[in-house]
């Protein structure tokens, strides 16, 4: 039978008399229940939620419950040596990660501290992994383009600096492959901090994911926050948070644009479930504690771009979340749904049909749409999508009937190529000139008369050719737009280079 904390609370009274003629007794605790990585600690009066307590054996604790005769801690380590009785000293200080430049480059786990081998970080700078989201009046409108290099994500689905785009998808259909190929599209203008936060990962999943910014030049901008699945709870909970801290310190201090992506928050959840249920706090539906969206919540509200006035960087936020069987009306998923600004939903089937990446066109959506795109982009795009619309349409019923009328059968090729033409393979994005090139070849018919197995060869030798036989690609990228000298140029390009391309 367990002895409750304010029982114990009476008997714990004498033992700390002996500490009031050496400390202040406000500053100083004692350990009256520890287990399951959580500790409770009488005689804390004056502790703060977030505050950092040092622990025998130098393991650190963080302040999670206030409560009327004890707190609740989690352990940020080992505490196999920590036992009842123990002393416990309030530091004063709110949880805080070190941030600022010295990090770029660096593997680091929730603490800041470092996991590559490559020395001490050197810096002077710390941030509190909590604080109040920046409001309404210091942030501008999100118009500006973050582009991913993927041809089925900046037409569509585009996402601007400063916006929270929701990547959703059952487990292994290339979530985490999008958010790594948005941090090596970077490498193209290095205008973008980039910090992946892995959360329950594999340990070999963050040592390949690393191996593969360093080899694509990525790693000079990016900052991994690693909390594996071997670690404890309190560190799954806290990555997310730190990683933000990060964030906010290049967007404040140096008004620079930062992409934080969160792989993934379903686990983050789970973690705070076990600490919460550990720490008694109340459950609610689906036994997740009651305030797990104020868990999110928090946390991509700190996504924003801010005005003029307040330096005009911007922190871009890419959370993942894993669904089971589909099922984007579960608990979590439909909290962060309602909190993000868009989502991009990954569909299993459409994976394994081989269209990579396999994202549902029906279900993606952006809230800030073409704000956040070129005019190049916005002038294929919309053609892009009502195509698409028109094929999944019509595909359901091709299939049942055997004798299509011309129009129908048209209309069928061009979503089969328009399809072919947005399948994009893993780490190759795409500068956003060569992909307005090929959409335009795609919804403009040009690519109806090739066999649906060329036309990857095609895109590849056309942007080649493109780039030795005109300045069409230079002329989008400088401008933005194609105009009616781009316009007449590009045809001609792709009428010579069609007859001279071999089916």
């Amino acid at each position: 039978m367990s002895i409750r904390p304010e029982e114990i609370s009476a008997i714990l009274k004498q033992q700390l008399e002996r500490y009031q003629s050496e400390v202040e007794v406000s500053n100083v605790g004692s350990v009256i229940y520890v287990g399951d990585g959580i500790a409770r600690v009488y005689g804390l009066q004056g502790a703060m939620a977030g505050e950092l307590l040092e622990f025998t054996g130098g393991t650190f604790g963080m302040v999670l419950n206030l409560e009327e005769d004890n707190v609740g801690a989690v352990l940020l380590g080992a505490y196999s040596h920590i036992k009842e009785g123990d002393v416990v000293k309030a530091t004063g200080r709110i949880m805080e990660v070190p941030t600022g430049d010295a990090m770029l480059g660096r593997v680091v786990n929730p603490l800041g501290q470092p996991l590559d081998g490559k020395g001490p970080i050197n810096t002077n700078t710390f941030k509190p992994i909590e604080r109040v989201a920046y409001g309404v009046v210091t942030r501008a409108p999100v118009n500006v383009p973050m582009q991913t290099g993927l041809k089925a994500i900046d037409s569509m689905v585009p996402i601007g600096r400063g916006q929270r785009e929701l990547i959703i998808g059952d487990r292994q259909v290339g979530k985490t492959a999008i958010a790594i190929d948005a941090i090596i599209n970077q490498r193209l203008k290095k205008d973008m901090i980039c910090i992946y936060v892995g959360i329950g990962q594999k340990q070999s999943t963050i040592a390949g994911i690393h191996t593969k910014l360093e080899e694509m030049g990525a790693m000079d901008y990016s900052i991994i926050v690693a909390s594996t699945a071997s670690e404890p709870a309190p560190l799954l909970y806290l990555a997310p948070y730190a990683g933000v801290a990060m964030a906010e310190e290049f967007m404040e201090s140096q008004s620079k644009d930062v992409l934080i992506i969160y792989d993934d928050l379903s686990k983050h959840a789970v973690a705070y479930r076990e600490m919460s249920l550990l720490l008694r706090r109340p459950p609610g539906r689906e036994a997740y504690p009651g305030d797990v969206f104020y868990l999110h919540s928090r946390l991509l509200e700190r996504a924003c771009k801010l005005n003029e006035d307040h330096g005009g960087g911007s922190i871009t936020a890419l959370p993942i979340i894993e669904t089971q069987a589909g099922d984007v009306s579960a608990y979590i998923p439909t909290n962060v749904i309602s909190i993000t600004d868009g989502q991009i939903y990954l569909e299993t089937d459409l994976f394994y049909a081989g269209q990579r990446p396999a994202i549902n066109a029906g279900l993606s959506v952006s809230r800030v749409g073409g704000s956040a795109q070129t005019k190049a982009m916005k002038s294929v795009a919309g053609q892009l999508r009502l195509d698409l619309a028109q094929y999944r349409e019509l595909a359901a019923f091709a299939q049942f009937g055997s004798d299509l009328d011309k129009a129908t059968l048209a209309r069928l090729t061009r979503g089969e190529k328009v399809l072919e033409v947005l399948k994009q393979g893993q780490y190759a994005p795409m500068a956003m000139e060569d992909q307005v090139a090929i959409i335009y070849s795609g919804v403009n018919g040009y690519l109806d008369d090739i066999p649906r197995d060329k036309i990857a060869p095609f895109e590849v030798d056309f942007l080649k050719y493109l780039r030795a036989n005109t300045n069409v690609l230079k002329s989008i990228s400088e401008t933005g737009k194609i105009d009616d000298a781009t316009n007449a140029t590009l045809i001609k390009a792709i009428e010579d280079f069609k007859s001279t391309f071999v089916v």
